[in-house]
């Protein structure tokens, strides 16, 4: 686990950089070494994303010196940064979405004028390969847009390693991975370290910088607040160093009993998503968590219950009444929320201010007959910036310039506001970090306490485990398993691959 004593591939001294009157980063230091996984830690807002893209040439550093390779650049670009071997692997990847995983890593690897000749078996070939070598069962000649965010996030670590990078950066790389691709990934990662690659590697998910990292640099407020070899430190001492406090638990426990079945479903199928003869029942004053592997149907499931995707066959019962639910419209009548997984897509709209964010679902409500009534709006956002503690200018301020986090209490104040019944969460807490995760357990705690039925879809295992009353399991459309709170994480991947677990009734 220790990094070559070789000479750096990386090194950033002193780096500063403003927006404005804001500084995002004071003086940052960090370097990686061949071989070497260097995570980079701390909450949104800290400066992580702003030193990746000082380091990948897409900020230039008001002050400071990048040295790649032992070559100082006084003028870094991403173009020069790609020659010099840096890739970076974003969140959010940064595919063409009508354009096939084939065409997409072509235009990233091949090179030649816009005339030169396609070689397309070749193309295909050297795809399904890459694909192959990260772990990735994708046809090749799929479009991007049919594909899940962890497969494009897969589609982009291929593209890193058929460029041969020296240096690759990952950002959030499992944030929306199961355990079973999580696996895949830190397989390619170690295999990258083995070649002497170097690894930058930021992830919220701590129990990841354990078993992944050599070193770890944490940031806070835009300065480093310490470099330490990961052998030394545990995870409290990782929270405090990041948010500079001790954090109470992070998945706080049930404080009340789950109360009567809100929601039930009765072999519910729907043809078009592929979910297969789905029976379960929700309480009121439930978190029950979904687990299983990318493509098992979690989100499908969600979608049909939120009327995306209505149900073909089955039957769904709220408050013990039989419902068909045909549109988001009719769900939300129904009492039914759902937050997706997508924030950005789905979630908020960047440009548009708060408070419109988190009305936007019942302009019925505070515009009735059109009328506008800017004060009803404001009043209503600014209750849910201070219930939720959105940290914010104000309520005017653009979703946009909110951390992840928050931009998350955002997409739920929008859906709190119709006051339902049954709240899905797809991803709470993807992307967003430790301090964040937690407040928003607590959120969820909070709600399920005043009686909402809450279904929680996570890939992040340790946080199904930890805040579920009851754990359901997701295999290829259909209920795998329900099993109680407090299972562990073998007896869910058990019953996420396949396997005999003992299936409980739901």
């Amino acid at each position: 686990m220790n990094p070559p004593a070789t000479a750096s591939l990386l090194t950033l001294r002193r780096i500063a950089k403003n927006f404005g009157g804001v500084r995002a980063l004071r003086g940052v230091d960090f370097d990686l070494a061949p071989g070497e996984v260097h995570a980079l830690l701390g909450e949104n807002g800290a400066g992580k994303s702003t030193l990746i893209k000082v380091a990948t040439g897409a900020h230039m550093p008001d002050d400071g010196e990048i040295t790649v390779a032992g070559q100082t650049l006084r003028g870094l670009t991403p173009t020069l940064a790609q020659q010099l071997g840096i890739a970076c692997i974003y969140q959010q990847p940064a595919l063409f979405p009508d354009l096939t995983v084939a065409e997409n890593i072509g235009l990233r690897l091949e090179h030649g004028g816009a005339t030169r000749r396609i070689d397309w078996p070749a193309r295909r070939a050297r795809a399904k390969d890459l694909l192959a070598r990260v772990g990735a069962t994708i046809d090749p000649e799929t479009e991007v847009n049919e594909l899940s965010m962890p497969e494009q996030q897969l589609v982009e670590i291929a593209c890193a390693v058929g460029a041969g990078a020296r240096i690759v950066i990952m950002d959030e790389p499992t944030a929306s991975l199961t355990q079973r691709e999580q696996a895949r990934l830190f397989t390619v990662v170690r295999e990258l370290r083995t070649a002497g690659v170097g690894v930058v590697y930021i992830s919220h998910r701590l129990e990841e910088i354990f078993a992944l990292a050599d070193r770890v640099t944490v940031l806070r407020d835009g300065a480093s607040v310490g470099t330490h070899d990961v052998r030394t430190m545990d995870e409290a001492g990782l929270i405090k160093l990041m948010v500079g406090r001790e954090v109470a638990q992070l998945y706080p426990p049930a404080e009340s009993p789950p109360g009567a079945v809100v929601l039930s479903l009765q072999n519910v199928c729907c043809a078009a998503s592929g979910v297969r003869g789905v029976t379960l029942e929700l309480r009121a004053g439930e978190v029950f968590g979904l687990a299983g592997l990318v493509g098992a149907g979690r989100t499908e499931l969600a979608r049909v219950l939120f009327g995306l995707t209505p149900a073909n066959t089955g039957e769904i019962k709220l408050n013990g009444r039989a419902v068909a639910i045909q549109s988001p419209q009719q769900a939300i009548e129904l009492g039914i929320a759902y937050v997706p997984e997508d924030r950005r897509r789905h979630g908020v709209i960047l440009e548009m201010p708060i408070a419109q964010n988190m009305t936007m679902a019942v302009h019925r409500r505070i515009f009735p007959r059109t009328w506008l009534r800017d004060g009803a709006e404001q009043a209503l956002a600014l209750d849910y910036v201070r219930d939720l503690a959105v940290k914010c200018s104000g309520a005017d301020a653009p979703g946009g310039s909110l951390s992840g986090g928050n931009q998350q209490k955002v997409s739920l104040a929008r859906w709190l506001a119709t006051k339902p019944r049954v709240l899905i969460l797809d991803e709470p807490t993807q992307g967003v970090d430790v301090g964040a995760k937690s407040e928003i357990h607590k959120i969820i705690r909070r709600l399920a306490k005043d009686g909402l039925a809450v279904l929680m879809i996570s890939s992040d295992l340790p946080e199904v485990l930890g805040m579920s009353d009851r754990i359901g399991v997701m295999r290829g459309g259909a209920l795998a398993a329900v099993l109680p709170g407090g299972s562990d994480a073998h007896t869910v991947m058990t019953a996420a691959l396949g396997q005999e677990t003992g299936k409980g009734a739901a």
